[in-house]
C-alpha cells in the first residue's frame, strides 16, 4: 500500500516537484484582489490555462493561504508518483 506525506517545508516541496520535472504555476484568470491565482504544478506538456510563476511567488501564495502539501512518493507498485494535493493546515 502506498502512503501520503504532508509537509510545509519549502525545500522538500520544491525538490519533490522538480524531481518530477514539474513547474510552479497558477491557473490563468483566477487571480483575485490579492493578485494570487489558484496554485497548480505543471508537469507538461504545457497546459494553456497554466501560467508558470517563480518559486518565490508560489511559496508566497502557499503561505498566504496557509496551505500544506500532501504528496505521495511512490505508487502502490513502487513507481514514482506525481500525486499531490494542496490542503489547509
Amino acid at each position: 500500500m502506498s502512503q501520503g506525506n504532508t509537509t510545509t517545508d519549502h525545500k522538500v516541496i520544491q525538490k519533490w516537484i522538480e524531481d518530477r520535472k514539474g513547474r510552479p504555476s497558477v491557473v490563468s484568470g483566477t487571480e483575485g484582489d490579492d493578485g494570487e491565482g489558484i496554485l497548480r504544478v505543471d508537469f507538461g506538456p504545457k497546459e494553456d490555462r497554466l501560467e508558470e510563476i517563480s518559486w518565490e511567488d508560489f511559496f508566497k501564495t502557499f503561505e498566504d493561504r496557509k496551505l500544506a502539501f500532501l504528496h505521495q512518493d511512490k505508487t502502490a507498485d513502487g513507481k514514482e508518483s506525481r500525486f499531490f494535493k494542496f490542503v489547509k493546515r
